[in-house]
Parts: C-alpha cells; structure tokens; sequence
C-alpha cells in the first residue's frame, strides 16, 4: 500500500510517546521500594479501602447503568414525543461538561439541603452526599452516556420481524424483549458496561465533591495518588496507579473474552 511505511511509522512514533513511555514509567517507578515495599504499599489498610470503593463504586455503577440505559435507549429510538432531541441531547451532557463542575452540581442536588438529597433525607434517613452512596451517584452520571450509546445503534439497526413474529406466535411483550430483543443486544450491553466502568473506575473531579474524601469510608484511589504525589511519595503513588492499571485490564480483558465468545455463539 502507497504510504504504509510513513503512516505506519508516524502512528506506532506517537503510540510510543503518548502510551508506551508513560506506561513503562508507571511499570518501572515503583520498584524503586523494592518488592516487599510495593507490596506493602499495596496492602496498607487505607490503600485497600480506597480499592474497594473505586472498583465497588464502578462495577455498581455500570451495572445500576444497564437497566436504565437500555430504557433510555429504547424510548429514544422506539417512541416520538415532545422533547426526545432534548433528552437525546442531555444525555451526551456528560461527555461536554467539565468533570469538576457536574462535581458540584450533584452535590448542589444531594447535599442534605439540596434539592433531591433534602427530601430523600427527610424521607428515608438516607445520605447520599459524602457518604460512599454519593460517589455512586456520581459514577452512574459518568458512565449512563457509554451504555446508551453503544447500545442505541443496535436497536436501532434491530428489524422489527422478529418481534412481530414472536408475537404472532403468542409471545407476550416481556417473553419478546427477554427472548428476542435482549439476546441480540447482550454484545453490545457488555461493551457499554465494559466502557462505563473504565470510564468510571478512574473518575476524579465529578468524584471528589460529592464524595467527603475520609479515609478508609469515602476515599477513591485516584485521590489516594493525589495525595501521594502531595506527599512526594512518587513511588507509591505509582504503585497504585499500576496496580489499578492491572486491574482495569484483567476486567476488561475477562468482558472481552466473555463478548467474543457470545459472539461466536451466535455465529
């Protein structure tokens, strides 16, 4: 092909500078403690907590974000009414607004004189705001876009004969959807949920707001490598962004296999 070796070389350069080297920096850093003190690192108390809120936060947020996008996406590409361009339009809000001012604005919501957190309060003696409820919160808003977007193309492109044929044959509405609508968007709600929690596993500034930030309670781990950086501790901070790095990978890596499989089932 004319210009392969040029295109081929300017791209693999700039994968080199803007993902291998800061990759192998983050690999490499935090050897400098040795591997008893990585992994001291890793399991301080503080450290593991902070890891069970980001991944907890993330795989439930995605997985509260599946129902909910699939009906966003269905009442948008299934039903005309009065303001469908404008709620199409509010769901891409996500992706064009600064993450540290959606940060506000939840906690504007949910705080405990807030619009919504003041009677959820006052209703169910439930906090939302500072408390590990609000980072979920949080995390929804940032990763419902990712599954409502993958998942609108294909029902989209869906033909509606299957769904007339099953219910020539009897098929209720709900035997249809779980019979013949939703085995051919399982593909697709797989990747918005694999996107959705990357999106969400790493979030910050819509975070840290709503959150409260107290240690061992409501502390991310992107915050926990702020504050190592804060204290100069370069080596631990990396350690943490690695060992999220791996993490992330070997979920993602599991979702993909797991898609590729239902994949060739349907082939």
């Amino acid at each position: 092909m004319p210009g392969l070796g040029v295109s081929l070389g300017i791209t693999a350069g700039w994968l080199t500078v803007i993902v291998l080297i800061p990759l192998a920096t983050l690999a490499l850093r935090p050897w400098e403690l040795g591997f008893a003190g990585v992994v001291g690192a890793l399991l301080e108390p503080r450290v593991l907590a902070a890891f069970r809120i980001s991944f907890g936060g993330a795989i439930i947020a995605a997985l509260v974000s599946i129902p909910i996008g699939i009906l966003f996406a269905w009442v948008i590409t299934r039903y005309r009414f009065p303001g469908r361009r404008a709620m199409d339009a509010l769901l891409d809000l996500p992706f064009a607004l600064p993450t540290a001012v959606a940060g506000l604005a939840l906690t504007a919501l949910f705080a405990p004189n807030g619009w919504l957190g003041a009677p959820i309060e006052q209703l169910t003696g439930w906090k939302v705001a500072y408390t590990p409820a609000g980072i979920v919160v949080a995390l929804i808003y940032v990763a419902l876009p990712f599954v409502v977007r993958t998942v609108e193309p294909v029902l989209r492109d869906l033909s509606l004969d299957a769904e007339e044929a099953a219910a020539t044959l009897g098929a209720t509405r709900l035997q249809t959807i779980r019979r013949v609508v939703m085995p051919t968007l399982l593909p697709a709600t797989i990747t918005g949920f694999a996107l959705g929690f990357a999106r969400a596993v790493g979030e910050y500034g819509s975070v840290i707001f709503i959150a409260g930030n107290m240690p061992m309670v409501s502390e991310i781990a992107p915050l926990l490598i702020v504050v190592k950086l804060e204290q100069f501790d370069y080596a631990a901070a990396a350690a943490i962004g690695l060992a999220m790095l791996l993490l992330s990978f070997m979920i993602l890596l599991l979702l993909n296999m797991w898609q590729r499989r239902l994949r060739r089932g349907h082939e």
